[in-house]
């Protein structure tokens, strides 16, 4: 009988050392740390190459999915998670007509954008979920205020149809966190809000799958941070949170429970990958400090949203292919649900024709590609797992910084958080300017015939922040990298027409 040879052993081993003569020798004299090694936006070193060895001393790197801290993720037989589309409500019925369309599309996951609280009653609320089954439907409210009032009608929903309330998804989007830093003040001081925001988690006891605090830490990456400030910061308000929930009597566990985190995903692809896979273990580290009495209740649960920063007016086309593989790396990198934007977001009210490719990008990863197949993809990749290590080591070391500083809320206070964006901000618009950080169809290969299109809402284009007169503290503005391109050819292209 004839033996078989494996096919790796016709090749012998190659030592690390041997790469890197056989690449020094290729170099011809150039610095390898200069021609190969990336120098990345957060500040630290990539290498053009990873080994088994890379990765041997990494902690966590022969953990499971599903097991602390979570690294991996929180699941285990998968990669399932839920597409998301939000509705905004000007009309209940309407809103209700559309749902009740795009569920029959592929969503799973409804996002009710509630532009008048003063509209929140239970009639309304009827309206809105009639024929909808919430147990079989993830379904989130986004409402400036009105928490517990959204809370109550939606627990009488769940009691007069009988549906059972372990079965209940979803979360209503406290934040007010990100409002002081968005608006510069709260309507209530914040020792109020917090009490505010702890009764809601009480009123919210019925529904334990319900959600009701959404960190928005989406709002870091919109306002010009790096990965590792989105990520240091959104742990960090969730810290605060915890601090001060505890602090009013909440269980860790049940505050834990009632925490969701929406991140901003951008084209880094690998990146925003490991950024996902670090945010578990880095929340699973700050929660355990906490001392839960159950592990399962400290699972982080993400939801990710396509960043807005990053997409153009100018051939809006690209922004496709953006959200497409900003999708990937959060499918990837283990998100539970994700809203893809439309195309069009960042110009005008998205069409029929926009949302619809923004639904389908998500179903064909899932129905076509398999991304909902396999459970942490990405694991033993040499390259990710040390970019994981190395996302979440410099991201704890700003994390660490803003604790010894006071916290989260104490640093916006003092102008720490707004100072390291507006630096980041700022040498990612001078990249743009110099064509280091690419934007393409905007700074790299524009077309100059192109007209945008004709019913363009500045309003959207360049978004001007809504500012309180009397604001306690100093607010961040959200941006898109292209603006300043943006405005001056719009300003041409109208001098023309002229």
């Amino acid at each position: 009988m004839v033996q078989k040879e494996r096919l790796f052993d016709q090749f012998p081993p190659v030592t690390t050392k041997e790469w890197m003569d056989k690449i020094n020798t290729d170099l011809k004299g150039a610095d390898f740390n200069k021609k190969l090694v990336w120098r990345t936006n957060e500040g630290f070193d990539v290498k053009p190459f990873y080994r088994m060895e890379d990765v041997e001393n990494l902690m966590y790197v022969n953990t499971l999915p599903g097991q602390f801290p979570y690294l991996r993720g929180t699941k285990i037989n998968n990669n399932n998670w839920l597409v998301r589309q939000n509705i905004e409500i000007t009309d209940y019925s309407n809103a209700n007509l559309k749902a009740l369309t795009i569920l029959m599309k592929g969503v799973d996951s409804l996002g009710f954008v509630i532009t008048d609280p003063e509209s929140v009653n239970e009639k309304n609320f009827d309206i809105l979920l009639k024929d909808i089954h919430p147990a079989a439907v993830e379904i989130n409210f986004l409402s400036n205020g009105k928490a517990k009032e959204i809370i109550d009608i939606l627990t009488n929903y769940v009691k007069k149809t009988g549906t059972d309330p372990l079965q209940i998804r979803g979360a209503f989007e406290a934040d007010p966190l990100s409002r002081l830093m968005l608006k510069g003040t709260l309507c209530i001081p914040p020792e109020d809000g917090f009490d505010y925001l702890a009764s809601v988690v009480h009123s919210a006891a019925f529904l334990p799958q319900f959600r009701t605090i959404h960190l928005n830490a989406s709002n870091f990456n919109n306002a010009g941070a790096d990965i590792v400030q989105e990520l240091a910061f959104g742990i960090s308000m969730g810290n605060e949170y915890l601090a001060q929930l505890t602090r009013r009597g909440i269980s860790v566990d049940i505050a834990t429970s009632k925490i969701r985190f929406s991140f901003g995903t951008g084209s880094n692809y690998f990146s925003e990958i490991a950024k996902l896979r670090a945010a578990r273990l880095l929340w699973s580290v700050v929660t355990n400090g906490f001392h839960p009495a159950n592990g399962e209740k400290i699972k982080m649960d993400i939801h990710c949203v396509t960043s807005e920063w990053n997409k153009t007016v100018y051939d809006p086309y690209v922004n496709m292919l953006r959200t497409q593989t900003e999708a990937m790396s959060a499918i990837l990198g283990g998100a539970d649900s994700l809203t893809v934007e439309p195309f069009d977001i960042a110009f005008r009210h998205p069409d029929e024709f926009s949302e619809r490719i923004a639904r389908n990008q998500q179903l064909i990863l899932k129905e076509e590609a398999y991304f909902d197949k396999v459970a942490d993809p990405a694991a033993g990749s040499y390259y990710i797992e040390n970019l994981t290590n190395l996302i979440a080591d410099n991201a704890w070391k700003l994390f660490l910084e803003i604790e010894d500083q006071g916290g989260f809320l104490e640093c916006l206070k003092s102008g720490l958080i707004q100072r390291k964006l507006s630096e980041s901000a700022s040498g990612r618009k001078a990249d743009i300017a110099n064509g280091k950080e690419i934007l393409l169809g905007t700074n790299r290969f524009p077309d100059f015939n192109e007209k945008v299109p004709s019913n363009i809402d500045l309003t959207r284009v360049f978004k001007l922040p809504v500012v309180e007169s009397d604001h306690q503290i100093e607010p961040i503005k959200l941006f898109r990298g292209s603006e300043e391109n943006e405005r001056l050819r719009l300003g041409a292209d109208k001098a023309v027409k002229m």
